[in-house]
Protein backbone atom coordinates (compact mmCIF):
# COMPACT_ATOMS: atom_id res chain seq x y z
CA UNK A 1 0.00 0.00 0.00
CA UNK A 2 1.57 3.23 -1.07
CA UNK A 3 2.24 5.32 2.28
CA UNK A 4 0.49 8.36 1.10
CA UNK A 5 -2.49 5.96 1.68
CA UNK A 6 -0.96 4.88 5.18
CA UNK A 7 -0.25 8.18 6.58
CA UNK A 8 -4.09 9.19 5.43
CA UNK A 9 -5.19 6.52 7.13
CA UNK A 10 -3.61 6.73 10.64
CA UNK A 11 -4.32 10.63 10.74
CA UNK A 12 -8.13 10.17 9.92
CA UNK A 13 -7.89 7.41 13.25
CA UNK A 14 -6.41 10.69 14.90
CA UNK A 15 -8.49 13.34 13.90
CA UNK A 16 -11.95 12.39 11.88
CA UNK A 17 -13.70 11.72 16.05
CA UNK A 18 -12.56 15.33 16.36
CA UNK A 19 -13.66 17.03 12.94
CA UNK A 20 -16.42 14.46 11.46
CA UNK A 21 -16.66 14.88 7.61
CA UNK A 22 -14.20 17.55 7.20
CA UNK A 23 -11.35 17.81 5.25
CA UNK A 24 -7.74 18.06 6.63
CA UNK A 25 -5.81 19.84 4.19
CA UNK A 26 -2.04 17.77 3.85
CA UNK A 27 0.85 19.75 2.30
CA UNK A 28 4.59 18.78 1.82
CA UNK A 29 6.46 20.89 4.66
CA UNK A 30 10.53 20.79 3.76
CA UNK A 31 12.74 18.75 1.73
CA UNK A 32 14.99 16.58 3.60
CA UNK A 33 17.94 14.77 2.34
CA UNK A 34 17.19 11.47 3.86
CA UNK A 35 14.26 9.44 3.43
CA UNK A 36 12.73 11.42 5.79
CA UNK A 37 9.29 13.42 4.25
CA UNK A 38 7.28 16.42 6.02
CA UNK A 39 4.23 17.68 5.41
CA UNK A 40 2.07 20.20 7.24
CA UNK A 41 -1.19 19.34 8.66
CA UNK A 42 -4.04 22.06 8.43
CA UNK A 43 -6.98 21.23 10.67
CA UNK A 44 -10.49 22.92 10.17
CA UNK A 45 -9.64 25.39 12.84
CA UNK A 46 -6.88 26.58 11.13
CA UNK A 47 -4.31 24.95 13.49
CA UNK A 48 -1.32 22.94 12.02
CA UNK A 49 0.81 20.22 12.94
CA UNK A 50 3.74 18.77 11.34
CA UNK A 51 3.60 14.79 10.26
CA UNK A 52 7.19 13.34 9.39
CA UNK A 53 7.25 10.18 7.41
CA UNK A 54 10.24 8.09 8.17
CA UNK A 55 10.11 4.91 6.19
CA UNK A 56 10.94 2.19 8.67
CA UNK A 57 12.99 0.22 6.62
CA UNK A 58 15.28 3.37 5.95
CA UNK A 59 14.81 5.51 9.21
CA UNK A 60 13.94 5.09 12.63
CA UNK A 61 12.08 7.41 14.97
CA UNK A 62 13.18 5.99 18.27
CA UNK A 63 16.08 8.37 18.04
CA UNK A 64 14.52 11.37 17.30
CA UNK A 65 12.01 10.86 20.19
CA UNK A 66 15.10 10.48 22.75
CA UNK A 67 16.56 13.28 21.37
CA UNK A 68 13.58 15.19 21.09
CA UNK A 69 13.53 14.74 25.11
CA UNK A 70 17.24 15.46 25.68
CA UNK A 71 16.65 18.79 24.08
CA UNK A 72 13.32 19.74 25.82
CA UNK A 73 15.00 18.62 29.33
CA UNK A 74 17.93 21.24 28.06
CA UNK A 75 15.26 24.07 27.77
CA UNK A 76 15.47 24.05 24.59
CA UNK A 77 12.41 24.40 21.53
CA UNK A 78 12.23 22.09 19.84
CA UNK A 79 8.89 20.82 18.61
CA UNK A 80 6.55 18.72 20.84
CA UNK A 81 5.14 14.84 19.87
CA UNK A 82 1.38 14.44 19.89
CA UNK A 83 1.32 11.10 18.58
CA UNK A 84 3.07 8.42 17.39
CA UNK A 85 3.07 4.90 15.57
CA UNK A 86 6.85 3.28 15.20
CA UNK A 87 5.79 0.55 13.12
CA UNK A 88 5.13 2.50 10.33
CA UNK A 89 7.45 5.62 10.92
CA UNK A 90 4.65 7.96 11.64
CA UNK A 91 4.87 11.32 13.96
CA UNK A 92 2.65 13.66 14.94
CA UNK A 93 5.24 16.91 15.56
CA UNK A 94 4.09 20.62 16.46
CA UNK A 95 4.35 22.94 14.24
CA UNK A 96 7.52 25.41 14.62
CA UNK A 97 6.21 27.61 11.51
CA UNK A 98 7.60 28.01 7.81
CA UNK A 99 10.68 30.86 8.79
CA UNK A 100 14.07 29.71 8.99
CA UNK A 101 16.83 31.25 10.50
CA UNK A 102 18.18 31.24 6.50
CA UNK A 103 14.99 32.97 5.17
CA UNK A 104 15.49 36.25 7.19
CA UNK A 105 19.59 36.64 8.59
CA UNK A 106 20.84 39.50 7.37
CA UNK A 107 23.19 42.32 8.56
CA UNK A 108 20.39 43.96 10.99
CA UNK A 109 19.20 40.67 12.28
CA UNK A 110 22.12 38.34 12.82
CA UNK A 111 22.94 39.67 15.94
CA UNK A 112 19.85 38.44 17.75
CA UNK A 113 19.08 35.65 15.90
CA UNK A 114 22.87 34.31 16.62
CA UNK A 115 22.36 35.50 19.85
CA UNK A 116 20.11 32.98 20.42
CA UNK A 117 21.38 30.26 18.86
CA UNK A 118 24.51 30.41 20.93
CA UNK A 119 22.53 30.67 24.04
CA UNK A 120 20.56 27.33 23.06
CA UNK A 121 23.41 25.75 22.37
CA UNK A 122 24.92 26.44 25.90
CA UNK A 123 22.09 25.12 26.94
CA UNK A 124 22.44 22.15 25.11
CA UNK A 125 26.01 21.56 25.78
CA UNK A 126 25.18 22.10 29.85
CA UNK A 127 23.17 19.29 29.89
CA UNK A 128 25.63 17.17 28.34
CA UNK A 129 26.52 13.95 30.21
CA UNK A 130 28.15 10.64 28.61
CA UNK A 131 26.86 7.48 27.55
CA UNK A 132 23.22 8.81 27.03
CA UNK A 133 23.94 9.37 23.07
CA UNK A 134 25.70 7.30 20.29
CA UNK A 135 29.77 8.38 20.53
CA UNK A 136 31.42 10.75 17.75
CA UNK A 137 34.32 8.85 18.04
CA UNK A 138 37.44 7.41 16.05
CA UNK A 139 35.13 5.33 13.67
CA UNK A 140 32.36 7.87 13.06
CA UNK A 141 34.14 10.53 12.48
CA UNK A 142 37.06 8.88 10.16
CA UNK A 143 33.53 6.95 7.86
CA UNK A 144 32.98 11.03 7.52
CA UNK A 145 35.69 11.62 6.18
CA UNK A 146 35.91 8.77 3.38
CA UNK A 147 32.68 10.41 1.86
CA UNK A 148 35.52 12.74 0.55
CA UNK A 149 38.13 10.17 -1.45
CA UNK A 150 34.46 7.79 -2.33
CA UNK A 151 31.71 10.19 -3.05
CA UNK A 152 33.81 13.78 -3.97
CA UNK A 153 36.62 12.87 -5.04
CA UNK A 154 35.58 9.26 -7.30
CA UNK A 155 32.64 9.60 -8.13
CA UNK A 156 31.77 13.53 -8.32
CA UNK A 157 35.52 14.38 -9.86
CA UNK A 158 36.11 10.82 -11.53
CA UNK A 159 39.59 10.69 -10.35
CA UNK A 160 41.57 7.97 -8.78
CA UNK A 161 43.67 9.14 -6.74
CA UNK A 162 47.58 7.43 -7.13
CA UNK A 163 49.58 6.45 -3.78
CA UNK A 164 50.80 9.90 -3.34
CA UNK A 165 47.80 11.33 -2.85
CA UNK A 166 46.38 9.08 -0.76
CA UNK A 167 49.12 9.04 1.63
CA UNK A 168 48.42 12.98 1.86
CA UNK A 169 45.11 12.38 2.96
CA UNK A 170 45.34 9.49 5.57
CA UNK A 171 47.91 11.92 6.83
CA UNK A 172 46.25 14.99 7.08
CA UNK A 173 42.99 13.07 8.21
CA UNK A 174 44.74 11.73 10.75
CA UNK A 175 46.01 15.01 12.33
CA UNK A 176 42.63 16.45 12.19
CA UNK A 177 41.29 13.11 13.91
CA UNK A 178 43.80 13.98 16.61
CA UNK A 179 42.75 17.65 17.12
CA UNK A 180 38.75 16.74 17.40
CA UNK A 181 39.35 14.01 19.43
CA UNK A 182 41.29 15.76 22.17
CA UNK A 183 38.59 18.58 22.30
CA UNK A 184 36.26 18.42 25.27
CA UNK A 185 33.20 16.31 24.84
CA UNK A 186 29.29 17.31 24.44
CA UNK A 187 26.19 16.60 22.88
CA UNK A 188 26.59 17.22 19.08
CA UNK A 189 22.90 18.41 17.26
CA UNK A 190 25.34 17.52 14.24
CA UNK A 191 23.19 20.25 11.96
CA UNK A 192 23.33 22.97 14.11
CA UNK A 193 22.78 25.55 10.65
CA UNK A 194 20.68 28.44 9.49
CA UNK A 195 17.90 25.46 7.32
CA UNK A 196 17.89 23.43 11.22
CA UNK A 197 16.88 26.91 13.16
CA UNK A 198 13.21 28.12 12.89
CA UNK A 199 12.24 31.94 13.46
CA UNK A 200 9.46 31.01 16.12
CA UNK A 201 8.56 34.51 18.50
CA UNK A 202 4.87 35.47 17.99
CA UNK A 203 6.16 39.16 17.10
CA UNK A 204 7.94 38.10 14.16
CA UNK A 205 11.85 38.81 13.77
CA UNK A 206 11.72 41.68 15.98
CA UNK A 207 12.10 39.90 19.18
CA UNK A 208 13.35 36.30 19.77
CA UNK A 209 11.81 35.42 23.50
CA UNK A 210 11.05 31.40 22.38
CA UNK A 211 13.98 31.46 19.55
CA UNK A 212 15.34 29.27 18.22
CA UNK A 213 12.81 26.02 17.40
CA UNK A 214 15.24 23.68 16.66
CA UNK A 215 14.80 20.59 14.25
CA UNK A 216 16.48 17.72 12.44
CA UNK A 217 18.36 16.69 15.57
CA UNK A 218 17.55 13.07 15.38
CA UNK A 219 21.17 12.26 14.25
CA UNK A 220 22.71 13.81 17.52
CA UNK A 221 25.66 12.30 18.95
CA UNK A 222 28.15 13.07 21.98
CA UNK A 223 31.12 14.53 20.75
CA UNK A 224 33.76 17.80 19.99
CA UNK A 225 32.67 20.89 21.65
CA UNK A 226 33.41 23.00 18.77
CA UNK A 227 31.15 21.36 16.55
CA UNK A 228 27.69 22.40 16.46
CA UNK A 229 29.70 25.95 16.80
CA UNK A 230 31.19 25.12 12.68
CA UNK A 231 27.89 24.09 11.66
CA UNK A 232 26.70 27.30 12.79
CA UNK A 233 28.93 30.03 11.49
CA UNK A 234 30.72 28.11 8.88
CA UNK A 235 27.39 27.54 7.38
CA UNK A 236 27.25 26.02 3.83
CA UNK A 237 24.26 28.25 3.14
CA UNK A 238 25.09 31.60 4.23
CA UNK A 239 28.46 32.98 4.19
CA UNK A 240 30.12 35.84 6.53
CA UNK A 241 33.40 37.72 6.20
CA UNK A 242 35.68 36.30 8.43
CA UNK A 243 35.67 39.57 10.99
CA UNK A 244 31.83 38.76 11.43
CA UNK A 245 32.43 35.39 11.56
CA UNK A 246 35.33 36.02 14.61
CA UNK A 247 32.51 38.41 16.49
CA UNK A 248 29.73 36.01 16.32
CA UNK A 249 32.19 33.16 17.52
CA UNK A 250 34.03 35.37 20.05
CA UNK A 251 30.39 35.99 21.79
CA UNK A 252 29.78 31.94 22.01
CA UNK A 253 32.73 32.34 23.51
CA UNK A 254 32.49 34.59 26.03
CA UNK A 255 28.82 33.11 26.97
CA UNK A 256 29.92 29.50 27.47
CA UNK A 257 33.19 30.63 29.53
CA UNK A 258 30.70 32.25 31.52
CA UNK A 259 28.89 29.38 31.98
CA UNK A 260 31.53 26.75 33.11
CA UNK A 261 31.91 25.14 29.66
CA UNK A 262 35.00 23.55 29.18
CA UNK A 263 36.59 26.12 26.30
CA UNK A 264 39.91 26.97 26.08
CA UNK A 265 40.74 30.04 28.23
CA UNK A 266 43.04 31.19 25.46
CA UNK A 267 40.22 32.47 22.50
CA UNK A 268 43.11 31.89 19.70
CA UNK A 269 43.60 27.70 20.79
CA UNK A 270 39.47 27.70 20.87
CA UNK A 271 39.46 29.17 17.54
CA UNK A 272 42.34 26.59 15.98
CA UNK A 273 39.79 23.66 16.98
CA UNK A 274 36.99 25.29 15.54
CA UNK A 275 38.56 25.89 12.74
CA UNK A 276 40.06 22.20 12.46
CA UNK A 277 36.51 20.73 13.51
CA UNK A 278 35.02 23.05 10.44
CA UNK A 279 37.54 21.13 8.18
CA UNK A 280 36.60 17.86 9.17
CA UNK A 281 32.67 19.25 8.64
CA UNK A 282 33.96 20.27 5.62
CA UNK A 283 35.52 17.12 4.42
CA UNK A 284 32.62 15.59 5.00
CA UNK A 285 29.81 17.79 3.40
CA UNK A 286 31.62 17.88 0.21
CA UNK A 287 31.27 13.77 0.38
CA UNK A 288 27.34 13.98 1.31
CA UNK A 289 26.43 16.06 -1.25
CA UNK A 290 28.48 14.71 -4.05
CA UNK A 291 26.44 11.71 -2.82
CA UNK A 292 23.42 13.02 -2.79
CA UNK A 293 23.81 14.09 -6.41
CA UNK A 294 25.21 10.77 -7.56
CA UNK A 295 23.33 8.40 -6.07
CA UNK A 296 19.76 10.25 -4.97
CA UNK A 297 19.51 12.50 -7.65
CA UNK A 298 19.30 15.44 -5.52
CA UNK A 299 21.58 17.78 -7.59
CA UNK A 300 20.27 20.90 -5.51
CA UNK A 301 22.94 20.39 -3.15
CA UNK A 302 25.62 20.95 -5.48
CA UNK A 303 25.75 24.79 -5.85
CA UNK A 304 26.48 25.03 -2.53
CA UNK A 305 29.80 22.78 -2.62
CA UNK A 306 31.74 25.96 -3.62
CA UNK A 307 30.95 27.78 -0.02
CA UNK A 308 32.02 24.59 1.62
CA UNK A 309 35.19 24.36 -0.54
CA UNK A 310 36.40 27.66 0.52
CA UNK A 311 36.14 27.42 4.05
CA UNK A 312 37.99 24.27 4.02
CA UNK A 313 40.50 25.93 1.84
CA UNK A 314 41.16 28.85 3.63
CA UNK A 315 41.59 26.46 7.10
CA UNK A 316 44.07 24.47 5.19
CA UNK A 317 46.28 27.27 3.87
CA UNK A 318 46.00 28.86 7.21
CA UNK A 319 47.58 25.81 9.47
CA UNK A 320 51.06 24.55 7.68
CA UNK A 321 49.74 21.17 8.88
CA UNK A 322 46.90 21.40 6.59
CA UNK A 323 48.77 22.76 3.64
CA UNK A 324 49.09 19.40 2.06
CA UNK A 325 45.54 18.90 1.88
CA UNK A 326 45.68 22.64 0.20
CA UNK A 327 47.96 21.62 -2.29
CA UNK A 328 46.06 18.14 -3.06
CA UNK A 329 42.89 20.22 -3.89
CA UNK A 330 44.22 22.00 -6.26
CA UNK A 331 45.41 18.80 -8.28
CA UNK A 332 42.44 17.34 -7.81
CA UNK A 333 40.65 20.76 -9.88
CA UNK A 334 43.81 21.34 -12.24
CA UNK A 335 44.43 24.33 -10.46
CA UNK A 336 48.72 25.57 -10.31
CA UNK A 337 50.48 24.51 -7.33
CA UNK A 338 52.51 27.28 -6.01
CA UNK A 339 56.07 26.19 -4.73
CA UNK A 340 56.17 27.79 -1.70
CA UNK A 341 58.62 27.71 1.75
CA UNK A 342 56.96 26.54 4.94
CA UNK A 343 58.01 26.97 8.40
Amino acid sequence: MPRTVLLRDWLDRHFLPQYPDQELSLAPASTDASFRRYFRLTLPDNSTRIVMDAPPEHEDCRPFLKVAMLLRDAGVHVPDVYAQDLAQGFLLLSDLGHTTYLDVLNASTAPALYRDANAALVGIQLASRPGVLPAYDHALLSRELDLFPDWYVARHLGITLDSGQQATLRSVFAKILANNLAQPQVFVHRDYHSRNLMVCAEGGVSSFPTNPGIIDFQDAVYGPITYDLASLYRDAYIHWEEAQELDFVIRYWEMARQAGLPVHADFHDFYRDYEWMGAQRQIKVLGIFARLSQRDGKDGYLKDMPTVMAYLRQTCERYLELRPLARLLDQLKQRPVDAAYTF
